[in-house]
């Protein structure tokens, strides 16, 4: 059974340090509109995908919000409970109540990662230059290294002539051997801001001898500054040599010294991860192909540049214990870094053990792949079962429950797009039917919704796309592009501004990004329970 709170709890609960998690249960597009600053995004739709990532302990006391009145916070708790979690509470009211008790509500994703970032650049006055500088710097020949600081998906999409894919945490760790000479100019860039700021300074507090730099407003900036940018690039820096990580271990032990970072020995983390009255997160901070070649096992992946970026995808129970996982020391005490100064009290650097530093932990390797709480298969058909059924006289409702993102890059023909939470709005959209067939990315989604489907349409046979999108394209069969064919409106997740459609609006969009992040640094300062750190 959940219980309702009222704003000034919540806000009381903030302040007070101890644990607990803010949802907000709407889907990620809706959230993006308004939320409390530290409103983490578990939309009802994806609730058992992210469930165990997020909320590890499920004696955790969690606060759950929608918008108000629309009874998703409701849903969600008998949702919750029914998988185990006993401590939830309502914000009865939702964001509207927050709001007009005198709460901020924020507009955006990964609010607490962004404003941070603003918060970073004006206390630390991080150095930046504008696009055209670096164009006419390149030009003229000024010895530099472009360091983009993204993960590579964005990188390859979309990046700064010439440079060089870095990913966040990974700046401090390989930056001496791209950089060997202290004459070279370091410019760090991102999409907009936040890795950009972050991830200068991150090379500023670790000490090194090169000048360093942000691009200001990277790739954004780049080309709203009618500048050209690279497309599918494939340059990233390669592991440290011998010399580049002794170097890069004294910088890290540098800035552990500054910002006092904490570390824990193999012993401390194992009776932390045997208690049960606090919650532990245990984050993998390297990079995704070291994760999947050996780790502690139960240990998450969390690359350090997008920890910090997005913290709130991570992590959401509030005063949680976080320990970070690098054998190196490196990227775990740059990340460890941040979070002390982002308001985490309870950050550990996790202590190597053995040559490998896994030394009696137990270890798993190869995808991190975990099967969803509260998974019961539904009935199934093959892709080409699917198929022939869409060629018969009497073809089934197909239902694809991917972003809508995904649905416009490709669907099959016919399918409609709709939203596991909305599937009455699906069912009034579509109108009766007698076969439903759900389908998503990979079949696991379909297969949670198939209860809510079969609420939605009582007398249909309800069954799911075996494998779902990848099993279809596997087997090269048809499909269509764009969204012909929704139930809901398309505001299930944020659209980056180059998602935007109709030409023009990459540039009013990314504008507009831009003017928001900048933005964040006066609004934060109207909300009390807001509290970053500065060290000198």
């Amino acid at each position: 059974m959940s219980r309702a709170v009222t704003p000034a709890e919540v806000r009381a609960l903030l302040l007070s340090g101890s644990e607990f998690a803010l949802l907000d249960v709407r889907e990620q597009g809706v959230h993006y509109q308004g939320h409390p600053f530290f409103a983490c995004a578990l939309p009802l739709s994806r609730l058992e995908l992210m469930v165990d990532a997020l909320l590890p302990r499920k004696s955790a006391p969690l606060v759950l919000l929608d918008g108000g009145g629309e009874g998703l916070a409701e849903r969600a708790a008998a949702r919750l409970g029914a998988l185990g979690y006993g401590d939830i509470a309502i914000l009865a009211g939702g964001c509207a109540a927050w709001q007009a008790d005198g709460g901020e509500l924020f507009s955006g994703v990964n609010v607490p990662s962004k404003a941070f970032g603003e918060f970073v650049e004006h206390h630390y006055d991080t150095p930046r230059v504008p696009p055209a500088e670096i164009a006419a710097m390149q030009a003229a020949g000024r010895r530099m290294v472009i360091v983009d600081s993204r993960p590579w998906d964005e990188y390859h999409r979309m990046n700064i002539p010439g440079g060089i894919d870095v990913p966040g945490a990974e700046l401090v760790y390989r930056v001496h051997d791209l950089a060997p000479d202290p004459d070279t100019l370091v410019v760090v860039n991102c999409a907009g801001r936040t890795r950009s700021i972050i991830g200068c300074q991150s090379l500023r507090n670790a000490g090194i001898p090169n000048e360093v730099v942000a691009l200001k407003d990277g790739t954004m900036g780049w080309e709203l500054a009618g500048l050209t940018v690279e497309r599918g690039a494939t340059r990233v820096a390669g592991p440290p040599s011998a010399a580049g990580l002794q170097r890069a271990q004294a910088a890290a032990a540098h800035a552990a010294a500054r910002f006092k970072v904490k570390f824990a020995s193999a012993a401390q983390v194992r009776a932390w991860r045997a208690e049960t009255a606090r919650t532990l997160y245990l984050l993998d901070v390297r990079t995704a192909e070291e994760f999947a070649a050996q780790r502690i096992a139960g240990s998450r992946h969390a690359p350090g540049g997008q920890l910090v970026q997005a913290t709130d995808e991570f992590v959401a129970v509030r005063g949680a214990r976080i320990v970070l996982i690098d054998p190196a020391r490196v990227r775990s005490v740059m990340t460890a870094s941040w979070l002390n100064q982002m308001g985490w009290d309870e950050v550990y650097v996790l202590e190597p053990e053995g040559s490998d530093g896994f030394a009696d932990w137990a270890t798993e390797s190869g995808p991190a792949t975990v099967a969803p709480p509260g998974l019961e298969p539904a009935p199934t058909l093959a892709a080409a079962e699917l198929s022939a059924a869409l060629n018969s006289a009497a073809p089934p409702l197909v239902l694809d429950l991917a972003t809508s993102l995904r649905y416009r890059a490709g669907h099959i023909v016919g399918a409609w797009w709709a939203v596991r939470a909305r599937l009455g709005e699906a069912r009034a959209a579509c109108g009766a039917a007698g076969d439903v067939v759900l389908v998503s990315d990979d079949g696991v989604l379909a297969h949670l919704a198939a209860e809510d489907a079969k609420a939605a349409w009582p007398a249909a046979r309800v069954r799911v796309l075996d494998g779902g999108m990848r099993a279809w394209r596997a087997a090269g069969l048809a499909e269509e592009t764009g969204v012909k064919r929704p139930t809901t409106e398309r505001n299930d997740v944020w659209y980056k501004p180059y998602d935007h459609e109709t030409e023009g609006d990459y540039e009013k969009h990314a504008r507009a990004y831009l003017t928001w992040e900048v933005a964040l640094v006066e609004q934060i300062r109207r909300d009390a329970t807001i509290r970053f750190r500065a060290y000198d």
